[in-house]
């Protein structure tokens, strides 16, 4: 019988890395709870949901379903009253928005309320614009309820650009052009310094920026400084998927006095295709009053 080579300890090195991954791990947020989990009796719990960009048919069947299920609804500014209308009678709806500049629902505040409504047992849709997990805050309120042990299921929504390409008619990617699709944003969080949003951009991506109509100027600038033309077609959409939505056009270095000019404001998506190829012309749009 052949006898087997005694396994060699571990190496400290070894030891070290597992220790490392566990505690990673052991930081991570818990889970929500699956689409199909059975709720328990009396038990509340917290349906996160991405309204998508405004129109209500952008809707997912299971968004509409979870509505129509809740107790009370907590929504967003550019959440749409035909949105809202897929309440049933009865609900209490919660405006929960923030404007630039007027916090009077801070984060804090929110993660708050909709956590002491599901310890009641309630159902309790919290209702964002957008997709929840794209710029939308939905792991501070994630981590509120996994703090109280209260059930948490998240429901994707369209996300604004997506919402802004489609509406322009446009891929988000396409072979040979942009390959590298990146999410950035133009705001930090209060105290923090504000990114550098277009570190990523370049030949081959198309970058899309979230919250950036008051940063337009320092982030064409920054394009223009990494080698996008200053020429470079510039397309304002607002009012995406809405009935007054319309488009407006200028260069990356007009951008600034293109969205002053036709008084653009609120939440924001400045949207470029950078092509591989030097010689080809560079598509940058940005899609205003969508859905963040």
């Amino acid at each position: 019988m052949k006898t087997l080579a005694p396994i060699a300890p571990a190496s400290p090195l070894s030891g070290t890395i597992t220790r490392f991954v566990a505690g990673v791990v052991s930081r991570l947020p818990k889970r929500g709870v699956k689409a199909d989990a059975e709720p328990v009796p009396g038990q509340g719990r917290i349906v996160l949901i991405g309204a998508g960009p405004g129109a209500k048919d952008l809707l997912t069947l299971r968004a509409v379903e979870r509505i129509r299920a809740a107790d009370v609804v907590f929504y967003d500014r550019l959440v749409d009253d035909e949105v809202l209308a897929y309440a049933r009678p009865g609900a209490e709806l919660v405006f929960v928005g923030k404007h630039v500049g007027n916090h009077s629902w801070p984060q804090e505040r929110i993660n708050a309320v909709i956590v002491a409504e599901a310890l009641k047992g309630r159902t309790v849709v919290r209702l964002k614009s957008g997709d929840p997990g794209v710029f939308g805050r939905a792991g501070e309120e994630i981590a509120a309820a996994n703090a109280h042990a209260i059930p948490v299921e998240i429901i994707p929504g369209v996300t604004a650009v997506c919402a802004a390409a489609a509406s322009m008619g446009q891929s988000l990617t396409e072979r040979g052009i942009a390959d590298i699709l990146v999410l950035a944003t133009g705001m930090a969080k209060a105290g923090d310094p504000l990114p550098a949003s277009a570190r990523m951009s370049g030949p081959g991506t198309t970058t899309a920026f979230y919250m950036s109509v008051g940063q337009a100027e320092r982030i064409a600038q920054a394009l223009m400084a990494r080698g996008l033309p200053e020429d470079a077609p510039v397309s304002v959409a607002v009012d995406v998927s809405k009935p007054k939505e319309r488009a407006l056009h200028g260069t990356v270095k007009g951008l600034p006095a293109l969205i002053k000019e036709n008084a653009v404001n609120g939440c924001a998506i400045l949207l470029v295709t950078w092509p591989k190829t030097a010689d080809a012309p560079a598509v940058t749009r940005v899609a205003s009053a969508v859905s963040v």
